[in-house]
């Protein structure tokens, strides 16, 4: 069969789905990835078949208002301005996507598509195209729990506000589909809300996510599945410097520390407290800065600290002691599987939820939302994280669970069937 896949957000966003193609490949089946085009590289380094949902999306993560949205901290009004600002900028970049979504899908006319919650095209093609769609989720808490809010809020209210959360997050999903048919060529597809609600309800919804982290709930339909945590190999075309093995021979336990796709309006600050921390404590470090959340200095100790741009998680984290990071999904699970003691920095949403999750699972301390962090409270977390060894009997814990997990086949007849 032909199979697209199609994502739209972070690097963090696109994972989930290149691990499913390469389940759905070893199948025989052909893959498309219609990703946005900065992330050509993966889809194609994979071994996938790639075409272009276009750069805007991208492009406004890289502005100031991204920045201070994505920038953790009080919201406040600024933070609310930027928040009004990247709204007004959305339509334009929604617009290009959801175009080459149906110019696509509409060439290729593929026997399935496998889709991010924010890929919306698949929602109208999959109108006439009843269960040949598959909505993938690598976070928790997008449809009803009694004892917890959706994703995007951020604690308990109860069982009849929490289920009032999700019918609010619900509505603004059937809106933003209803309004960006308005966009399209083809208007034989045209849902009304009520049509949206019952397609949204019914279409099969993966979490890929491991259920040691987050459990089906047992009143949830059959259409609605957690099927554990898939991860591609993203070692095929890298290796490590020279440089790299020398710091790793010179310091068997060290801490690494990324905050992924996440940028932040101040990394100079954030950068400096945590090498202060570091440097003050004799912690060796691997930092990654990506995305520019956090930046190499000019100055700062190379015999303790080393930084990369980039580096395979599956590679560094086997040999890692614990992992600082942003809490993305992906590196949440991948940490825990190498069995890493972890502490997560928040930035957005999802992140937070995240952080409670691996605080209460007891494989790290509560982190700190990335807008506040100093010396004085992020200090004695580090120490807690490198000193305590019962995070990383936890982890090594969960390592054991989440390693034990094959879903693979699950995964392949529910997108298949």
């Amino acid at each position: 069969m032909k199979i697209i896949l199609t994502s739209v957000g972070t690097r963090g966003d696109m994972e989930p789905f290149l691990a499913i193609g390469e389940i759905l490949k070893e199948k025989g089946h052909h893959i498309i990835c219609l990703f946005p085009e900065q992330f050509r590289h993966l889809a194609e380094d994979s071994g996938f078949e790639f075409v272009s949902l276009g750069s805007k999306f991208m492009q406004l993560l890289d502005t100031p208002e991204a920045k201070i949205a994505m920038g953790g901290g009080k919201f406040g009004f600024k933070k609310l301005k930027a928040y009004i600002k990247l709204i007004s900028m959305q339509p334009a970049a929604n617009e290009e996507m959801i175009k080459n979504q149906e110019k696509c899908i509409q060439a290729q006319k593929p026997d399935r598509i496998v889709h991010h919650p924010k890929a919306i095209y698949p929602i109208l093609w999959s109108l006439q195209n009843s269960g040949k769609t598959t909505f993938i989720s690598p976070v928790p808490y997008l449809h009803y729990v009694e004892d917890h809010p959706h994703i995007i809020f951020s604690k308990n209210y109860g069982k009849y506000i929490n289920k009032l959360t999700y019918k609010l997050v619900n509505f603004g999903s059937v809106k933003s589909v209803t309004y960006s048919q308005k966009w399209l060529k083809d208007k034989s597809r045209k849902l009304t809300s009520k049509k949206v609600r019952e397609v949204l309800s019914k279409n099969n919804v993966l979490y890929t996510i491991s259920p040691s982290l987050f459990q089906r709930p047992k009143y949830w339909n059959n259409n609605l599945q957690v099927l554990g945590f898939h991860e591609r190999n993203k070692t095929r075309n890298w290796n490590p410097s020279l440089e790299l093995e020398k710091f790793l021979k010179q310091h068997p336990k060290f801490v690494f520390i990324t905050f992924g796709s996440m940028v932040n309006t101040d990394p100079e600050k954030n950068t400096k407290t945590i090498l202060q921390i570091l440097e003050r404590h004799k912690i060796p470090s691997i930092i990654n800065t990506c995305a520019g959340g956090i930046i190499q200095p000019k100055n700062y100790n190379s015999q303790l600290i080393h930084f990369v741009e980039s580096i395979p998680y599956d590679w560094v984290f086997p040999k890692t002691y614990a992992v600082i990071h942003h809490g993305g999904s992906g590196t949440t699970h991948m940490a825990l599987k190498y069995g890493c003691a972890t502490m997560i920095i928040p930035h957005i949403i999802d992140q937070f939820v995240w952080n409670k999750i691996v605080h209460k699972k007891g494989a790290g301390p509560l982190g700190l939302d990335i807008g506040k962090i100093t010396i004085n409270n992020l200090e004695p977390k580090v120490i807690d994280l490198m000193e305590n060894d019962c995070y990383k009997q936890k982890a090594q814990e969960l390592s054991k669970e989440i390693k034990n997990e094959n879903f693979r086949n699950e995964v392949y007849n529910f997108i298949m069937n």
